[in-house]
């Protein structure tokens, strides 16, 4: 849970009171293509997202299976740069087991507007829906099984002109641009 800090003077002494400011964060691990998105894969609260997590639970046993669904081996890896996706083994097992695995000597700089087509498109599309409405608990994120796929296919087809768009702006934030 993330919260401020409030301060406030009590017989001429400094006293901090937490309050809560943004509601609890959860992880989930998704990916998105033309052929369709993956399941959401929610992260246990107390699990740290390192390498072999990352390796051994997202990439195995959840994403890359579903990817292969409906893609077999035609499908191009592209991911953010997290420290646990730039790993040396990380990087090593998806040489090995992705044939158009996007090095990350290429990966885009961190950029909201150049990111993976999930960071700049398709959160901000959940976030619209799932926000005006209270949530409880897990069970009432199901708002990514209604996620249309044309909205990820218009994100995945904006990501090269996005990148040749900051580019021509020198880095300069060009999310207007594409609304």
């Amino acid at each position: 849970m993330k919260a401020t800090q409030l301060y406030r003077k009590h017989n001429g002494e400094n006293i901090i009171k937490g309050c809560k400011h943004f509601s609890e964060s959860v992880t989930v691990s998704v990916a998105v293509s033309m052929t369709g998105k993956t399941e959401v894969h929610f992260v246990d609260k107390a699990t740290k997202v390192d390498g072999r997590y990352y390796r051994e639970t997202l990439l195995q046993n959840c994403l890359l299976p579903y990817i292969r669904q409906p893609c077999g081996w035609e499908f191009v890896f592209q991911q953010d740069g997290a420290p646990s996706r730039r790993v040396k083994l990380t990087v090593e097992f998806l040489q090995q087991n992705v044939p158009n695995f996007t090095e990350p000597s290429v990966w885009p700089p961190n950029s909201p507007d150049i990111n993976p087509v999930v960071d700049y498109a398709v959160w901000g599309a959940l976030q619209q829906d799932v926000y005006p409405v209270p949530i409880v608990g897990l069970e009432d994120l199901n708002c990514w099984a209604s996620l249309d796929q044309q909205l990820i296919n218009k994100a995945i087809d904006q990501w090269r002109p996005r990148l040749k768009t900051v580019v021509k702006v020198h880095g300069g934030h060009v999310e207007q641009l594409f609304t």
